[in-house]
């Protein structure tokens, strides 16, 4: 196909309103001019669009999931999606990774060990994972319900730590500033705030995004916390708790089976976490409230 090029991923990082950098000529957002009505006065004005594209996961030179994500980061998302959806067991088996633009869309082309490879056989291929998408690539019900290890550390976090990071939040989400119309998922630490930070039109992309660039760098994934801008549905329960981070605070609510699982991996896991409140469904022990009325 016309414009078929490799190129390195490289993390979008501007501060709005400042043009984000493009993922191999695919933009993270479009400019549109728009007619605004509010209170009955009437606008015309320019707006930002967030950009979605369809990226095709290629294991060993075959197709297996196309995913509609932002196009950024695309060498973590890979990564990160390898790991959580059980693809590969470790960050070493991710033996290369190349980005291609093609004509109508984005392919990743990835290299994993036979072994791991041959696990892709009973897996679905193929298959389009949209933006809601949770559990892309999982065609039984035993690979979409995967049961994680117990996640170990011995993390402590005070509410005003966790608050802290909620309420700086917003101003470290740069796509989301410009078309109000991204999740993003955050990693932070005690007494240090917002460390890193992903977004993407999708929950689980940010998520996949997020983990990949911990595990990339070598982050101790036991002493720090990660933060989502939606709700904490099963597949981020299970995604966060597989590669062993501890606690995870979602500003919107859980679902039945996100609570189970929490509580049968021993994951902390936290909604409604805004400014100022917070709800802790499973494993309280590891969030202290020495400044709160009990």
């Amino acid at each position: 196909m016309a414009n078929d090029a490799a190129a390195a991923v490289s993390p979008s990082s501007a501060a709005a309103p400042q043009p984000l950098p493009l993922e191999l000529g695919w933009p993270s957002y479009q400019q549109s001019n728009v007619d605004r009505w509010r209170g009955g006065l009437h606008e015309r004005k320019q707006d930002y669009i967030a950009e979605e594209a369809p990226v095709s996961l290629v294991y060993n030179g075959i197709p297996h999931v196309v995913m509609l994500a932002t196009p950024t980061d695309l060498e973590e998302f890979a990564l990160g999606f390898s790991i959580t959806e059980g693809i590969i067991k470790s960050p070493h088996e991710l033996l290369s990774a190349r980005v291609y633009n093609r004509s109508n869309g984005i392919e990743v082309q990835l290299k994993i060990p036979d072994h791991r490879f041959q696990c892709l056989t009973d897996k679905g291929r193929n298959l389009t994972g949209r933006t809601g998408c949770g559990l892309c690539g999982a065609s039984t019900l035993r690979q979409a319900i995967r049961q994680p290890a117990p996640v170990k550390g011995d993390l402590s976090l005070s509410a005003d730590d966790l608050h802290d990071a909620l309420t700086n939040l917003k101003k470290h989400q740069k796509l989301n500033q410009l078309t109000g119309a991204v999740h993003a998922a955050a990693w932070a630490a005690p007494g240090q705030g917002i460390l890193n930070i992903r977004e993407d039109v999708g929950r689980h992309n940010a998520l996949d995004k997020l983990i990949g660039f911990l595990l990339r760098t070598g982050k101790d994934l036991s002493a720090g916390f990660v933060i989502v801008t939606s709700r904490a549905s099963y597949e981020m329960v299970q995604k966060t708790a597989w590669v062993g981070i501890t606690l995870l605070a979602a500003v919107s609510a859980p679902t039945g089976l996100a609570i189970r699982l929490a509580n049968e991996t021993g994951l902390t896991l936290i909604g409604f976490a805004r400014d100022d409140q917070h709800v802790i469904y499973t494993h309280p022990q590891r969030l202290t409230h020495s400044n709160y009325l009990i």
